[in-house]
């Protein structure tokens, strides 16, 4: 059997190319078919792989900003042909939309943010040229992402609230399989010197630096904590702006190893959870080696932490809310076993499984039923 992996973009390290790893190690054989390719600015493990990019990849400017892209991806995705009897498409947006002559089980990380969530994804650094040519794109980009839906033989969310979402936007029934975390508990740590010497005690952030992260709202809760510390470990548009707002008890890391992330996440007294996350991998990540979040209780954290075990929620992304949990942690500090315990169920054998056991579904007819003809 032919398979073949489809991803939106690999420009980055984001929770969603961790999970195209995962499908890389279950498929080993796949290529990997993707809009843009950028190896310095995702995960390594890529230059082994595969990867078969569109004519787009030339423009290195839209290597370093998939979001100038953005009103000519729909175009290029739909010019991308996969031979290949089962495409497993890890898409939030444009994956999808890629043709293949066999079978298509998208795993949806989200229908697009930028087409139905434009505000929270854009924020207000996408007012100059993004917005308006999406605003004018609109209804042909909704056409488009309506008939790359349909083109799916099977649909899969990575969470309940994408599930929701699913069905609300395209109509399509779905079924959750939570993306794995891919944490190598057994690999080395490298401490953070600067931390390390200066900060035996801090909490944790990880996220890329995108307007509805909220990460801002996260500093300015420690800004007003002043015996607490915060490191932040991303990278994104907003950096600058988040460096100048941060007081001297926050840093903001970005190009780290994995051993000294797996050093951080080991280390740390709690993650920083304060986006609306179609799944939050972070959370699961850290929760693997004991640490608790300190979460929003929305989105996929309604799937990945067990309150008053794995961790706390806030119920709103303001800064008060987020200094509120800090102290509820530090009065009432969680077992870090038992947090452990619970990131079990999250592991990447189980996520494995489970996909290779939809394709085998998928290829003995299980879901022909539920075949979304093109919409007209």
């Amino acid at each position: 059997m032919k398979i073949a992996i489809a991803h939106d973009y690999l420009t980055q390290f984001g929770g969603a190319e961790r999970v195209v790893l995962s499908l890389m190690k279950a498929f080993p054989e796949a290529p990997i078919y993707t809009t843009l390719y950028d190896p310095d600015t995702t995960f390594p493990e890529f230059r082994s792989a595969d990867v078969r990019v569109s004519p787009l990849n030339k423009a290195g400017a839209m290597r370093g900003n998939h979001r100038m892209a953005l009103p000519v991806l729909a175009p290029v995705s739909s010019r991308i042909t996969i031979d290949a009897d089962v495409v497993i498409a890890s898409s939030s947006g444009w994956a999808h939309g890629f043709r293949t002559n066999g079978r298509k089980l998208v795993y949806c990380h989200s229908p697009a943010r930028w087409l139905y969530l434009t505000d929270e994804y854009l924020g207000s650094h996408g007012a100059s040229l993004i917005r308006p040519a999406l605003g004018a794109l609109r209804p042909v980009l909704k056409r488009w992402d309506a008939q790359a839906a349909a083109s799916a033989d099977r649909y899969l969310a990575n969470s309940h609230v994408v599930q929701e979402r699913i069905k609300h936007v395209y109509g399509i029934d779905s079924d959750v399989i939570f993306p794995p975390h891919r944490v190598d508990l057994d690999g080395s740590q490298e401490l953070v010197p600067q931390i390390a010497d200066d900060w035996p005690d801090f909490h944790l952030l990880v996220s890329r630096l995108l307007p509805y992260k909220n990460v801002d709202r996260a500093i300015e809760a420690f800004n007003d904590l002043p015996y607490e510390r915060l490191v932040v470990v991303g990278k994104g548009p907003l950096a600058a702006q988040l460096r100048s707002k941060a007081k001297a008890n926050s840093v903001l890391l970005e190009g780290i190893p994995d051993a000294q992330l797996r050093w951080l996440y080991a280390n740390a007294t709690a993650l920083i959870a304060p986006s609306h996350e179609d799944f939050g991998l972070a959370v699961v990540e850290a929760a693997a080696f004991g640490t608790p979040a300190l979460a929003l209780r929305a989105g996929g954290y309604l799937d990945t932490v067990e309150p008053g075990l794995s961790g706390y929620f806030f119920s709103h992304h303001k800064a008060a809310d987020i200094a509120d949990a800090v102290h509820r942690h530090r009065e009432r500090p969680l077992d870090r076993d038992a947090v452990a315990e619970h990131a079990r169920g999250f592991d990447e054998d189980a996520f494995i499984g489970r996909i290779r056991n939809e394709v085998d579904l998928l290829m003995a007819g299980a879901f022909a039923d539920r075949k979304h003809p093109h919409p007209a």
